[in-house]
């Protein structure tokens, strides 16, 4: 409760708010600096206290990023109640998130490399399956190098678009305004729906870009470089969606600005990138030499969730031969490993 700037205390636990979690009535609804919202019967929530569903869950991760998809390419809205083909856990099982991510004193299990730089605490599919579990050898030869989800998540964003590239250069302009394509507070947009997952090898950490850190504006800036290559025996090539963005630095420090953005002279009220600049970069402790421009970063998200149904996994020409969708050299190979015989 009460998160409206730089000064909130995280270290609170009277700040949580438990009712995001456990209100099992769906009448629960936040407003203004994380309160809840004017008119809603605070005693009916409390009286309905429960484990949390999908509803739960679902209304912050499905709409992380400012609305349904924006941020994940695995989780979105038709989740609530996903058929099987979009979710065989959920859809033909009935599985509901804290049957995988479990919990115990309000540790929940699991882990985005969004947020988190360690393997600590990790939910993986061998919790419950066997690694050996094929009834064809050579596919089970292949978990030792290749994570499950590489073969049975074979597409990202199957049912909503997801953003997979944001261009903050182009904000502030009063132009036609889309969702899906700009916004004046925020710049342009590529959603993207259905789209095939790059492959990287992951050993499940992750290393990250700190506010301060150098860059150099003529390559691209990876916020969270993974870990691992095919030297690395705890690394296994898995599928990724990599948003790619344009955001602002500065040109005589060559580093990654944040700007202010809400409130008193921040971006969306103004839209005066250098003011916005200034602003934030004060509540950080960075200097700001007053030139700024945008450079491009990346950031990897690991597709997890929209687990298909065995008959929609991949197979063996999805990944080898001329049309598959590995990049063998990229990811240390001297060529398709179907090749050597």
């Amino acid at each position: 409760y009460g998160w409206e700037d730089e000064n909130f205390d995280f270290g609170l636990e009277e700040n949580v708010d438990c009712l995001v979690c456990h209100d099992t009535t769906g009448i629960y609804v936040k407003s203004t600096a994380g309160l809840p919202a004017e008119g809603v019967d605070l005693v009916a929530a409390a009286q309905s206290v429960g484990y949390p569903t999908r509803d739960n869950c679902g209304s912050c991760h499905f709409k992380g990023g400012g609305g349904n998809a924006v941020k994940h390419g695995d989780l979105d809205e038709h989740l609530y109640n996903p058929s099987e083909e979009v979710d065989v856990h959920m859809g033909r099982y009935d599985f509901v998130c804290t049957d995988c991510h479990q919990t115990q004193d309000h540790q929940i299990e699991g882990r985005s490399i969004s947020v988190s730089v360690d393997n600590e605490n990790q939910v993986y599919c061998t919790d419950c399956h066997d690694e050996q579990l094929h009834e064809d050898e050579r596919i089970n030869n292949h978990s030792a190098a290749v994570a499950c989800q590489t073969c049975h998540i074979p597409a990202g964003a199957v049912k909503d678009p997801t953003k997979m590239y944001w261009d903050w250069s182009t904000a502030g302009q009063d132009l036609e305004e889309d969702p899906h394509e700009y916004l004046k507070i925020k710049g342009s947009f590529v959603y993207e729906s259905d789209f095939v997952p790059e492959y990287y090898w992951h050993n499940g950490s992750v290393d990250r870009y700190l506010l301060g850190d150098e860059i150099d504006p003529e390559k691209i800036t990876d916020l969270n470089p993974l870990h691992g290559d095919i030297d690395d025996p705890e690394a296994k090539i898995f599928p990724f969606k990599v948003h790619r963005a344009k955001q602002p630095y500065d040109v005589v420090n060559n580093y990654l600005l944040q700007p202010k953005t809400v409130g008193d002279g921040g971006f969306w009220t103004e839209f005066d990138w250098d003011q916005a600049l200034r602003l934030g970069s004060e509540v950080v402790g960075l200097d700001y030499s007053g030139e700024y421009d945008f450079a491009e970063t990346d950031m990897n998200w690991l597709i997890t969730h929209m687990v298909s149904p065995v008959e929609q996994a991949l197979q063996c020409n999805d990944c080898h031969g001329e049309e598959g969708r590995l990049d063998w050299r990229a990811l240390g190979y001297n060529r398709d490993p179907i090749e050597w015989g």
